[in-house]
């Protein structure tokens, strides 16, 4: 295979450096070392430059022992409040314990019952919006440690969902038509990955109208982001060996 007709990627989980044709459009990769597979996009519109996302789409089903071994591998949305020290029900220090021993955080009842919800809340904001997406998991081409697993993404990568179904955040982004300031960090992370510029945040709850709120990426804060959380994920790194 001619070299100017691929290029080198790194495996999402165990960092395997793998040549793949480019300028193909979709793709799917799999890494004959640790088995993983997932989708890329190669693809190049005719007669422009070849089409570079931000991400790779790791084909892993949210949820599966598979995921949460993904997701062991580098630091999620969910993570990004905490170690920000804006999460008021998590330390630092508890998440890096969490992380270091493999925890495997299990679901109370408001998590279970927004999991039950989101593929409905997912349809509405469909219907609402006229935008098709899917619930993926995606990991930085810049950052192998960055990921997101993300409610919904379009297929053309330009719209991006965090869908909530919990009571509190409800009547918080009903009422103040604000995210609450615990969730900043998360939805900062998402754009971070996606490298969008704006993310839609969707509240649904049975009976009631949904919340349909717009956040805008910040820059200023996605580089103090990025810099927390890379040293968090060398502290973790270095406590592991």
């Amino acid at each position: 295979m001619d070299s100017a007709s691929t290029k080198i990627i790194r495996c999402a989980c165990c960092q395997q450096r793998l040549r793949v044709p480019v300028r193909i459009g979709k793709i799917r990769v799999k890494c004959p070392k640790c088995g993983l597979q997932w989708l890329m996009d190669t693809g190049e519109r005719p007669y422009a430059s070849p089409v570079r996302l931000p991400y790779q789409v790791v084909d892993i089903e949210q949820g599966t022992s598979a995921w949460h071994a993904w997701r062991d591998q580098g630091l999620g949305a969910s993570d990004a409040p905490t170690i920000m020290g804006e999460n008021p029900w998590k330390s630092r220090g508890q998440l890096l314990e969490e992380k270091l021993r493999r925890v495997r955080v299990r679901a109370n009842e408001a998590m279970s019952r927004g999991a039950a919800l989101e593929p409905e809340a997912r349809k509405r904001y469909e219907r609402t919006t006229g935008i098709s997406v899917r619930p993926v998991c995606l990991q930085s081409t810049k950052f192998y440690w960055l990921l997101a697993s993300v409610d919904g993404l379009s297929d053309d990568g330009n719209s991006v969902v965090e869908i909530k179904c919990g009571n509190s955040v409800y009547k918080h982004a009903a009422s103040t038509r604000q995210v609450p300031k615990y969730y900043f960090g998360q939805l900062q992370h998402i754009l971070a990955v996606t490298d969008l510029a704006e993310l839609d945040f969707w509240c649904y709850l049975p009976g009631r109208p949904e919340v349909h709120l717009r956040v805008e990426r910040d820059d200023h804060y996605i580089e103090r982001l990025l810099q927390i959380e890379q040293r968090f994920w060398e502290e973790l790194r270095k406590l592991r060996e």
